[in-house]
């Protein structure tokens, strides 16, 4: 199924470009999320129209993602956790963890757009990338400490 882009996807093309794809992916996502649309005579005329608004968009979308990457380049989150012998951590750290603290911060960001290489087990900094745009990935800190020890140094700071 040929199919024009509407929007960049992710290991797919870029705007405007004609894809070849399998018809299950076009008929159920891309077409129905308005990402891509046949590739018609018609649909070629009416897309160049379309052209500009289109890109407009991407533009600005790209913009408001370079503006949210530099703000999280230098950013440190640090999430408290409960930890167990040898400073292992009850659970782990989440995407939807680190997505609701980030949004408490004012830094909206999804939780499916950030990206772990595996599970956050230990204390410690760990960095962490966020995909903001197809090709804007900035990463940042992610600090775990013990709910604990924390707890310790307030009393301590206290007396």
């Amino acid at each position: 199924m040929k199919l024009i882009l509407r929007a960049d996807i992710e290991n797919l093309g870029h705007l405007g470009d004609i894809v070849e794809v399998k018809p299950g992916y076009g008929r159920n996502y891309l077409i129905p999320q308005d990402l891509a649309m046949l590739a018609t005579p018609a649909n070629l005329r009416a897309f160049e129209l379309e052209r500009k608004k289109l890109q407009a968009r991407m533009d600005e979308i790209r913009a408001a993602a370079s503006v949210l990457a530099e703000k999280l380049q230098d950013f440190v989150l640090t999430i408290e956790m409960r930890v167990g012998e040898n400073d292992k951590l009850y659970g782990s750290v989440t995407t939807s963890m680190i997505g609701e603290l980030l949004n408490e911060q004012g830094i909206e960001i999804d939780r499916h757009h950030i990206l772990l290489d595996g599970a956050i087990r230990t204390l410690g900094e760990h960095v962490v990338r966020a995909r903001l745009h197809t090709d804007i990935i900035p990463t940042f800190t992610v600090k775990v400490v013990s709910e604990d020890k924390s707890h310790l140094g307030e009393e301590t700071a206290a007396e």
